[in-house]
């Protein structure tokens, strides 16, 4: 056979077996990979039949679930007016559509909310992609959810995935740090819960979101730019070592200790079976035993930097009570009563869960049972480590109140499996109750004793330290170890900053307008995008910017536009930070209504006489149209000298004009 015949019937083969490939995902409905792979592992039955952690009678069908199809799920995102007015176009629009919709002589489910999530802001379907190509109204409906997810407005993520934000029962004027934050869906959810009042551009509390994986960061911070707040940062470190910050507080420098963590940690991932099948192939009890001291590592590290009355979430999305239970059993244990499990079973009410177990073993991956530490042979000890095994002493257990623990199970809510247990701290962790552990470059002068009390008090030896590991010098600073790409610096503007009076007199900036906030991110140069940040954030990078590695923060404002020099303003606005500016702008300010919106959307550079003439003599307010979306649509844009520009992103632009 010559070349260009083998050449292609290889060619014909990778597209036949890209087709198959493609049938199967298809087949398998959204987000459930490749139907090939067989979803067994006697092993991972096993050792879930011993454990028990499923109820009797039930593990059969525990089992038929796991291999089932992942549902897919949304979650509607954005602040709260945004939020219910595109619930409202979904409900109205779209779900009533489908609802009675036949394909191929079968009903189509429609989509339902889900039970425990407020205010029915997430919803599941078990729509297929094969069924969505096979009726126009389904496809269009995908269609709008594509364009929805891609503009922040929706996100696409799992039930489970939903529980711990919820749970930390946020304010906007907490302190939260996300530990192993990337891909970024609960952070989202966490800045949409910091800025719950839209009337407000700059809430005191602020996300401070990390990952140890300096190119998932870049994902994270896709993911958290959506929501356009100037109260995120995004760093990179590892969690288990995640540096102590500090921050000016009435002119002393305090250490930054957060009101609020969130502590979803690296797992073997048994729990999301339905979704990731490889696990299937994969699972082995050595991937818990490897990945448990780590968890212990960053959850302790995370209670550290937690404020006393403060809470933290610790989840997992394994089933495995290595990593569940015995992590928290481990943590309870060293913290001496400074940490309790908080009963967190009415905060979501509809949502089904099992209770935490008391009692479990530990096997290898060769199948062999330890039901104790004292049955390990020293051989072990490397391999398996005592905080693994739940506490011996009765009254010490029964004191954690495990069972306050709670697991979901997939068969009974149709989710994946999930682990989440809520911690409050009631006092410092002992070994932090004066000063806490010295890093490098830090004399003990420098450092504020943790508990909050005078720096003059008397050293408190932790058992297991002697007083010299607070008191001796530290060894020499040692340079802070830098990973992937070199961030541009983040510097911050001068109040009397040559760019700010051609900004102050063009826009009519209101004297309360926070110039101090106003970042740019080169030394040197043009000044060519403006971003702003909070207060509190500000305070946060001007004490640390040689303690962590950041990503990114704030939000864009203004971007450089050279043509408008000639209308006295080198900057334009920029979409994505309208809302932090516009409660300071009192100029260039024109009230337009519905037609007008449509116009500045689906025209290039229309010219200004296309607008109405209220919009046109800049004159009348809009006026309440009962079909208007029901809550306020700010858009930026430039004015030339004949014509005027929305500068919105199309799939903003297309959410806008389908609700007009």
């Amino acid at each position: 056979m010559g070349r260009k015949n083998r050449n292609r019937q290889r060619a014909q083969q990778n597209r036949d077996g890209r087709a198959e490939g493609k049938r199967s995902r298809d087949d398998a409905g959204w987000g459930a990979g490749y139907a090939e792979i067989i979803k067994e592992n006697k092993l991972f039955e096993h050792y879930y039949t011993e454990l028990k952690i499923v109820p009797e009678g039930e593990f059969e069908e525990f089992m038929e679930a796991m291999r089932e199809p992942l549902p897919a799920t949304i979650r509607i995102t954005g602040y709260k007016s945004h939020a219910k007015e595109i619930l409202h176009t979904l409900k109205e629009k779209y779900f009533k559509e489908v609802q009675d919709l036949e394909v191929d002589g079968q009903k189509i489910e429609a989509p339902q909310p889900l039970s425990w999530y407020p205010d029915e802001l997430a919803w599941h379907t078990n729509l297929s992609r094969k069924i969505l190509r096979k009726s126009p109204l389904l496809e269009k409906f995908h269609q709008f959810l594509v364009s929805e997810t891609e503009s922040g407005n929706i996100s696409r993520q799992e039930a489970v995935s939903m529980i711990p934000p919820l749970l930390l029962k946020i304010e906007p004027q907490h302190k939260i740090l996300d530990m192993c934050a990337a891909p970024g869906s609960k952070t989202a959810q966490l800045i949409e819960m910091v800025h719950s009042d839209m009337d407000v551009p700059f809430p005191e509390g602020f996300v401070i979101a990390n990952d140890v994986d300096n190119k998932r960061c870049y994902l994270l911070v896709h993911q958290a730019k959506r929501l356009n707040s100037p109260c995120i940062m995004v760093v990179n470190h590892d969690a288990s070592s995640i540096p102590r910050l500090y921050f000016d507080q009435d002119g002393k420098k305090d250490i930054l200790f957060y009101d609020r963590i969130l502590c979803d940690v690296p797992c073997s991932g048994d729990g999301t079976m339905r979704k990731n099948i490889d696990v299937w192939k994969k699972w082995t009890t050595s991937n818990s035993l490897q990945l448990h001291g780590l968890q212990i590592r960053i959850a302790v590290r995370g209670v550290e930097q937690l404020a006393v009355g403060g809470r933290m979430v610790y989840s997992t999305c394994s089933l495995n009570p290595i990593e569940d239970e015995a992590v928290i059993a481990a943590l309870l244990e060293k913290s001496e009563g400074a940490l309790e499990l908080a009963d967190a079973s009415p905060d979501l009410p509809g949502l089904k869960y099992m209770p935490g177990i008391t009692s479990w073993k530990v096997m290898t991956k060769e199948g062999q049972w330890y039901s104790d530490w004292s049955e390990v042979p020293t051989s072990r000890h490397t391999q398996i480590r005592p905080t693994m095994f739940p506490p011996t002493d009765p009254e010490k257990l029964a004191n954690m109140k495990l069972e306050r623990c709670m697991r979901i199970l997939p068969h009974h809510q149709n989710t994946g499996g999930f682990f989440v247990a809520v911690l409050v701290k009631k006092a410092p962790m002992p070994w932090n109750r004066r000063y806490p552990k010295l890093q490098m470059g830090e004399s003990p002068t420098d450092v504020p004793p943790a508990d909050g009390s005078s720096a003059d008090a008397p050293v408190e030896a932790v058992e297991g330290e002697t007083p010299c590991s607070v008191c001796s010098s530290p060894p020499p600073p040692k340079k802070m170890k830098l990973f992937g790409f070199k961030e541009d610096p983040f510097v911050f503007l001068t109040e009397d900053d040559p760019i700010f009076p051609s900004i102050q007199a063009f826009y009519d900036l209101s004297p309360d307008f926070p110039k101090l906030n106003v970042l740019t991110r080169t030394h040197e140069g043009k000044k060519r995008q403006l971003y702003m940040v909070s207060k509190e954030l500000r305070n946060v990078l001007l004490n640390n910017s040689e303690r962590m590695k950041v990503i990114n923060t704030g939000v864009k404002v203004w971007s450089r536009n050279t043509d408008g020099e000639q209308f006295g303003c080198a900057f334009r606005l920029a979409q994505e930070g309208i809302y932090t500016l516009c409660p300071y702008i009192r100029a260039r300010i024109i009230n337009i209504c519905v037609e007008d919106v449509k116009v500045l959307l689906t025209q290039e550079n229309p010219f200004l006489r296309k607008l109405g003439d209220d919009a046109h003599n800049q004159a009348k307010k809009l006026g309440q149209d009962l079909d208007a979306p029901q809550c306020p649509i700010d858009l930026c844009g430039w004015r030339g000298k004949t014509s005027i520009r929305a500068f919105v992103p199309r799939n903003d632009a297309l959410w806008v004009f389908s609700n007009c």
